[in-house]
C-alpha cells in the first residue's frame, strides 16, 4: 500500500533523466494529463492512470490543477547575519556594487554582522526563511557560507547548513565560499588571504565533510583568474567539486577557467565572452544564471540563449543574499527566465529542476517526477505550465510536497 496517492492530476510536466539537459534538450518535457502519482516511503512508485494506481493510506485531490517537480534553488546564500537595507538609497542614486564593496559595505557589511552572531541565531533564521521558500515551491537549497571570511565564522556558516540538512525535512547542499571577499585583515593582500584559506580553512572543511562544493568570486577588485584557480584546484585536491562565479560585473578570465579546470558550474555569467562560453560548453560546465540579480542590479543579463545554442546545460536560481537579490521566492527568476532570457516555459522549468538539481550534484535524486525518485512535487493553483509562468507576483504554490510529506 502506497503512502499517498497524489490523484485528479490535470496536467504533469516534468523533464527526465537523472543528469542535465543541455541546449535544445532543455526543451524536452514530457506532460501527462489526468494521471496520478502514488508515493512509498519518500519515493515515486506509480505514475499513470488513476484507476490502476495502488490503494493508498491517504489521497490528495490535485482537482485538475498543474503537477511538477519540487523547485531546486541552486545558488543561494542562505545563512547571514543582518540585511542591507541602509544600501538601498546608495543603489537607487548610483553607487556601484564594486564601489560599496571598496568602502567596507556590501559583502563585508554582512561579514560584521555574520561573525557577531551566534550559531543558533544563525540557524533559527535560515530556518525560518527555508520554510518559506518551500512554501513558494522550493523543496532543495543549495546554502554557501562566505560571510565569515576566517575559520571559525566559515565552519560557524556551514555547521548552520549542516544542522539544516540534518533538521528539516528539505534538502541542503553545501558549497564553502570562503574566499566571497577579501577581509579587512587581509585587506589589499589577496594572495596571502587565499594561501590562507588554502592551507588553514579548507583542510579542515575537508576533513569534518561540511562541504560538497568549493566556489571563489573571481571578480575586479576581489580575486583574479590566477588566484582562482590555485583555490579550486586546492579544493579539488581535497575531494571538493567545483563552482565558479565567473565574470558577474566584468570579463576577468572566470568562465575561461570554469571551462579549462572543468567546474563542475559557472554562476552568473553576465559578462562572459564568447571564448569563454565555448570552453564551458566544451568542458561541461553547467551554467548557473541568477536573473532576479541582474534586476535588482540594474545589470544587463546573461546570454541565456547564446550558451544553450552552444550546447550548454543552463540552471536558473535565485541567488538569494541580502546584498544584490534579497529575493528567495524562485517563481520570480523563474518569470524573469522566461521575459529575458527568452526561454520557453518548458525550458525554464528544465532550468529549475533537472538541470538545477544537475548543477548541485542530485539529479539521480531529485529534479523530475520518476519512479525511483524523491517524492519532490509541487501542485500549483495553475492549469497548465503557460500559466505558471505567466502570471508573476502571487505565490501559485498550492502544495509543496517533500519526500512524500506535505510542507
Amino acid at each position: 500500500m502506497a503512502d499517498l496517492l497524489i490523484k485528479n492530476i490535470g496536467v504533469l510536466a516534468s523533464p527526465k533523466g537523472s543528469k542535465a539537459l543541455k541546449g535544445a534538450d532543455m526543451g524536452n518535457v514530457i506532460i501527462d494529463e489526468n494521471c496520478a502519482i502514488a508515493v512509498e516511503n519518500g519515493i515515486i512508485t506509480y505514475i499513470g492512470a488513476e484507476k490502476d494506481a495502488p490503494p493508498s493510506k491517504e489521497v490528495l485531490n490535485a482537482k485538475g490543477r498543474l503537477v511538477t517537480p519540487g523547485l531546486i534553488d541552486a545558488h543561494t546564500h542562505l545563512v547571514f547575519g543582518g540585511w542591507r537595507q541602509h544600501e538601498f538609497e546608495l543603489k537607487l542614486s548610483g553607487a556601484a556594487y564594486l564601489d560599496i564593496l571598496k568602502a567596507g559595505g556590501g559583502i563585508l557589511s554582512t561579514v560584521e554582522k555574520t561573525r557577531a552572531a551566534e550559531e543558533d541565531e544563525l540557524f533559527d533564521k535560515a530556518k525560518g526563511i527555508s520554510l518559506k521558500m518551500a512554501a513558494y515551491g522550493t523543496t532543495t537549497i543549495e546554502a554557501k557560507s562566505g560571510y565569515g571570511l576566517n575559520l571559525e565564522d566559515e565552519l560557524k556558516q556551514l555547521r548552520v547548513v549542516k544542522r539544516l540538512n540534518d533538521e528539516t525535512s528539505l534538502d541542503f547542499v553545501s558549497t564553502f565560499m570562503g574566499a566571497h571577499a577579501v577581509p579587512p585583515e587581509y585587506k589589499d593582500r589577496p594572495e596571502d588571504y587565499i594561501d590562507f584559506i588554502c592551507e588553514e580553512v579548507m583542510p579542515i572543511v575537508a576533513a569534518e565533510k561540511l562541504a560538497d562544493f568549493c566556489d571563489i568570486f573571481c571578480e575586479s577588485g576581489v580575486f583574479d583568474a590566477l588566484l582562482s584557480e590555485q583555490l579550486l584546484l586546492k579544493a579539488r585536491e581535497l575531494g571538493l567539486r567545483l563552482k565558479i562565479h565567473a565574470d558577474e560585473i566584468d570579463p576577468v578570465g572566470g568562465s575561461e577557467l570554469a571551462g579549462r579546470i572543468k567546474c563542475h558550474s559557472a554562476e552568473h555569467l553576465i559578462a562572459a565572452t564568447d571564448e569563454g562560453i565555448g570552453l564551458c560548453a566544451k568542458g561541461g560546465v553547467i551554467a548557473c544564471l541568477l536573473p532576479a540579480t541582474s534586476f535588482y542590479l540594474d545589470k544587463p543579463y546573461a546570454r541565456a540563449r547564446y550558451m544553450m545554442d552552444k550546447g550548454m546545460a543552463v540552471a536558473v536560481a535565485s541567488d538569494f543574499n541580502p546584498g544584490s537579490s534579497p529575493n528567495f521566492n524562485m517563481q520570480f527568476p523563474m518569470n524573469l527566465a522566461c521575459l529575458k532570457y527568452k526561454m520557453t516555459p518548458k525550458e525554464a522549468l528544465s532550468a529549475v529542476t533537472i538541470n538545477a538539481a544537475a548543477a548541485i550534484g542530485m539529479a539521480d535524486k531529485t529534479g523530475s517526477i520518476e519512479i525511483g525518485k524523491k517524492a519532490d512535487i509541487v501542485i500549483w493553483e495553475a492549469p497548465d505550465l503557460e500559466y505558471l509562468f505567466y502570471r508573476y507576483g502571487n505565490n501559485q504554490a498550492l502544495y509543496t510536497i517533500k519526500n512524500g510529506g506535505i510542507i
